[in-house]
């Protein structure tokens, strides 16, 4: 393939830490703000979900399930972005790259052995798409002393950066995180994950009424928080105290270490009603804790559907307000694909992917792996 030299268009795809699908984001970068040609999701089978459920939370998978999944997941990720070029009609000459985030099974960057793992084939997608293909973005950044995450702070920064307000973008997935963004850019930047988002949530109403998400908060609406439950959870969990730079997992905030709480029994709702609060109450005091106080907030991924989580972080944040990143002209599902679109572009023009302040590597450095198409 010989793709246009002049093009600025590149395909993003995400999927993330709620294990609910990918999605792809086809993005134009020619001029500012850049422009969305076409958004989608995916979802997974309730098959996939289940075994890459399984993937993440075992301490012993098997290398045939581990690479089967690698390999069905490249399939589907080459399926979902060239039915994306069909739907519009775009000439794949016309692509200059495509930024593959993989799917997370472990992420383990505090370990004896620090180390991060995606899987989703790349070079199945670079060979059945006829396009350069980038992913593996997290690696080099653990490898210079850095978390490896989180990685769209620097797109962030790009998009969403104001000289007149402090901004905090936050991105509530399986786990949530925020970037803080100062108006003077003199300020340092930060951006850390600040634990669990939609993880315990949609863990509990799977569990409790075989769902696969809590649809705008309402069955934890109709709880009552467990006050001594919550304060157990923030006062005892080590990582909600650790200073920033951090980064965390759902293979740490999963179904074993919420089972190591629930001593007692308490009713269903309840437990909803106090998960959410925990979201919210962690992603709150983290944003208090920023040097620079936070005029507006604005929320992605899928947590920016949950109405009552929505309402929570207003409550908690009442010096700020708390929108989504539709504000802002980004659909918030599509930020993080689009930002690895960005990273995609970073990647091809050498130009530093990372940024030190927030990963704690040891200085900026060009991410990402190229697979040349075929």
């Amino acid at each position: 393939m010989n793709p246009d030299p002049g093009s600025e268009i590149y395909i993003g795809l995400m999927s993330g830490t709620s294990l609910d699908g990918v999605d792809v984001a086809i993005v134009d970068f020619a001029e500012f703000p850049p422009q969305l040609l076409h958004t989608s999701t995916t979802n997974y089978t309730a098959s996939m979900r289940r075994r890459l459920r399984q993937l993440c939370q075992s301490q012993s998978a098997s290398l045939n399930e581990l690479y089967s999944l690698d390999v069905e997941l490249g399939e589907l990720f080459a399926d979902v972005v060239n039915q994306a070029l069909e739907i519009t009609s775009l000439d794949r000459n016309r692509i200059a790259a495509l930024g593959s985030h993989g799917q997370t099974i472990s992420h383990n960057p505090d370990g004896v052995v620090a180390f991060t793992a995606q899987i989703g084939d790349p070079a199945r997608l670079a060979t059945r798409c006829g396009i350069t293909t980038v992913a593996d973005f997290r690696r080099k950044d653990i490898a210079l002393g850095g978390q490896g995450a989180p990685l769209a702070p620097a797109f962030h920064r790009f998009l969403f950066h104001s000289g007149h307000e402090n901004r905090v973008v936050i991105n509530i997935g399986g786990i949530a995180n925020i970037t803080s963004l100062p108006a003077d850019p003199d300020a340092t930047m930060l951006g850390f994950d600040t634990g669990p988002g939609n993880t315990l949530l949609d863990y509990w109403i799977e569990q409790h009424r075989g769902q696969p998400f809590d649809d705008c908060g309402e069955w934890a609406r109709s709880g009552l928080v467990i006050d001594s439950l919550l304060d157990e959870m923030i006062a005892t969990e080590g990582y909600f105290g650790i200073r920033a730079p951090k980064s965390t997992g759902t293979e740490y905030f999963g179904p074993a270490w919420l089972k190591a709480y629930l001593r007692a029994q308490h009713d269903a709702r309840d437990v909803q009603a106090t998960l959410l609060e925990l979201t919210a109450r962690t992603i709150a005091d983290a944003i208090s804790g920023l040097p620079a106080t936070a005029t507006n907030c604005f929320v992605c991924g899928g947590g920016a559907h949950n109405r009552f989580l929505l309402e929570r972080l207003r409550h908690l944040l009442p010096h700020s307000s708390v929108d989504t990143t539709s504000t802002l002209g980004l659909d918030p599902d599509y930020v993080e694909a689009a930002a690895f679109a960005w990273l995609a572009r970073e990647r091809l023009n050498l130009r530093d992917g990372n940024v030190p302040e927030v990963t704690r590597a040891r200085r900026g450095t060009i991410l990402g792996a190229i697979y040349a198409a075929e």
